[in-house]
């Protein structure tokens, strides 16, 4: 059964290792259980970010995920390993084009990621988010940092140049359907 204090004690004791393997491991035995999840953090009812655990060497997040929610390509600068514990998130990872001096960058892959898969991410990586569904998509986002605190950029959607980062974009972007 998932327990949040639980979670967070095991969490920190992983920091040391630096492959996140552990931290993977932690990840993928909660998402394994969804259901004891919602039950510890409660029916998630509309998008939004909830702040679980803040240090300066760890963050934990609740990311709930609008129906059709699309995070434009940001960076962490912070290794993150991402559990899916409702829903569906598809990642599109991009690179910086090199030669470019407006830092613009091009897509080098993707994963879509279902409930109970988990990702790590390395520090370096630059990714947008999609939530293809038609109802809210959840998973719990783990930080060897301070999320919050740490200076980072995000790319304008169309012209994809990088500009600095801003939570608020990044999170809540929901587009309708028609």
């Amino acid at each position: 059964m998932f327990d949040l204090s639980r979670f967070v004690d095991d969490l920190r004791a992983s920091l040391a290792d630096p492959t996140r393997t552990a931290t993977k491991e932690i990840v993928a035995r909660a998402v394994s259980d969804p259901r004891s999840m919602v039950r510890q953090l409660g029916e998630p009812e509309k998008a939004g970010v909830r702040i679980l655990y803040r240090s300066r060497d760890l963050t934990v997040i609740d990311a709930i995920w609008a129906p059709n929610q699309i995070a434009p390509p940001h960076e962490h600068r912070l290794c993150a390993v991402i559990g899916m514990y409702g829903g569906r998130e598809d990642n599109v990872f991009w690179r910086r084009i090199p030669g470019r001096t407006n830092f613009q960058i091009e897509i080098s892959g993707g994963q879509a990621l279902s409930t109970g898969d988990v990702l790590v991410l390395d520090r370096d990586i630059i990714h947008s988010v999609i939530n293809p569904l038609a109802g809210l998509s959840t998973a719990i986002h783990v930080y060897d940092g301070d999320f919050l605190g740490v200076t980072r950029s995000m790319w304008n959607s169309e012209s994809l140049i990088e500009q600095p980062y801003d939570l608020g974009a990044v999170l809540i972007v929901p587009v309708e359907r028609r």
